[in-house]
């Protein structure tokens, strides 16, 4: 018996027991309806963009993430999908799954599959937050985990879709951008941007040896300097257009990967931003465009709880850009492999967050004097 195995069995039956029943836990399937055209499975692997803000264990109560005052109405992208396409996708049941990290391992030691961290999420979210790429087979193991779930019932993703939806973390943070905006072949940044993408090669391969039919989704790493959390920071346009350079590297690498084989699909996230939002003039001041919806309501480039900003105050989007980008997203996989999936619309999505009612109307008076779009000028 090896030291993992003697270390399970001296942990005792009971917390096994536990263990296992974490790993597998969250609500039974509901019973299919057989007259229903099927469902198209979605997985996601990733970090904190994805990671869903209702998850009590790790967000609990009163916790300022996620929202704040506003969190019975803040979802992000994939919260949003599961709530207003239920009927043509499937994310799996709600539910809380996966167990302490010491316990997975010990598990994983011998032969039983085994989720970490604990959380509350859909079961085919596999997104942690503050993951990096180190995450996707090492690390959490998002990937094994995933390839666990999958093989257990591998029918669903043979008409389904797996999103990796990663990277801020390993290359995309201020001192990586920083570093791009001096020099765009910065060797720490680009070998960080290199792991990554072999980080992910290795995993669309695991994945498709597996699961030959399934679809995949590679999202583009997003330009960090157009974050609300940072407009404090000042750029030149020199400095900008280097990030951008250094950014391309990791881009132009999941295109090409996308480019090379029909089941995998590349998704653009900085350009859907500028296509909704624009960017900085020439000076590298904010020119950002509002996001406007049917009924008036207006989505700045601004840091805030309440739906009408871009950005949480933890720094994560909020319900209502996510919502559209969820919706170009579904608009994407559907054009990419011919699926007819209903358009996601403005009244739907405002409708996610009228619970707020006449609390969203106090939330633009009381964050009236935040932080606007513009930051301050390059110097």
């Amino acid at each position: 018996m090896n030291r993992a195995a003697r270390a399970l069995s001296r942990t005792g039956c009971t917390v096994a027991l536990l263990a296992l029943a974490a790993c597998n836990g969250g609500d039974a399937p509901a019973p299919a309806d057989p007259g229903a055209p099927p469902r198209f499975a979605l997985a996601v692997v990733g970090d904190s963009d994805s990671h869903s803000y209702q998850d009590r264990i790790s967000f609990p109560e009163g916790d300022p993430a996620r929202g704040g005052a506003y969190r019975a109405v803040t979802f992000n992208w994939y919260e949003i999908l599961a709530r207003l396409r239920t009927d043509q996708l499937d994310v799996g049941e709600w539910g809380v799954r996966g167990t302490r990290g010491r316990i997975a391992r010990l598990l994983r030691a011998v032969g039983i599959p085994a989720r970490a961290p604990r959380k509350e999420d859909y079961d085919y979210n596999f997104a942690i937050s503050g993951a990096g790429c180190e995450d996707l087979v090492e690390g959490y193991r998002q990937v094994p985990s995933l390839l666990a779930m999958m093989d257990a019932d591998p029918v669903p993703w043979r008409h389904g879709a797996v999103v990796f939806r990663i990277g801020v973390n390993s290359f995309g943070t201020q001192r990586a951008l920083e570093a791009l905006g001096a020099d765009p072949g910065d060797a720490r940044v680009n070998g960080a941007i290199d792991a990554c993408v072999s980080a992910l090669r290795e995993s669309v391969a695991r994945l498709h040896a597996r699961h030959p039919d399934t679809r995949v989704v590679l999202v583009g790493i997003f330009d960090n300097t157009h974050w609300a959390m940072h407009f404090d920071h000042a750029w030149s346009p020199a400095a900008l257009a280097n990030v951008g350079r250094g950014l391309d590297r990791f881009d132009d690498a999941l295109r090409a990967m996308a480019d090379a084989d029909d089941r995998v699909a590349f998704f653009d996230d900085r350009a859907w931003f500028h296509a909704h939002f624009g960017g900085r003039d020439a000076q590298g001041h904010g020119a950002y465009r509002t996001l406007e919806f049917v009924d008036g309501t207006r989505v700045e480039n601004t840091l805030g709880d309440a739906p009408f900003h871009t950005t949480l105050a933890d720094g994560h989007a909020g319900t209502l850009v996510s919502g559209r980008w969820a919706g170009s997203l579904l608009d994407f996989i559907g054009r990419q492999w011919g699926l007819d999936f209903r358009p996601i619309g403005d009244r739907e999505l405002l409708a996610l967050v009228a619970p707020a009612g006449p609390a969203l109307v106090a939330g633009r008076e009381r964050e009236a004097a935040e932080r606007t779009a513009t930051p301050p000028g390059a110097h």
